[in-house]
């Protein structure tokens, strides 16, 4: 499933923590890249990643707890 995260609502978001969900929900981040994507997300550009559809339940949840907008592209 591909997703296109759009933006952080949080009033402090939690740098580490959304790196951390980045790469344990995706297939094919590493930890160094998701910091990467987690620097684009947080200035206010998109951002686009695929989780594993046998994790995109609770990947979906983790996002929505970390107040992170998201569409579903595939």
């Amino acid at each position: 499933m591909k997703l296109n995260l759009l933006s952080c609502d949080a009033q402090r978001p939690d740098r580490r923590a959304i790196t951390k969900c980045i790469a344990e929900i995706s297939s094919s981040i590493n930890e160094s890249l998701s910091a990467e994507l987690t620097s684009i997300l947080l200035e206010g550009d998109a951002v686009d990643i695929e989780i594993d559809d046998k994790n995109s339940g609770s990947g979906l949840r983790a996002l929505r707890k970390l107040s992170i907008d998201y569409e579903i592209i595939e």
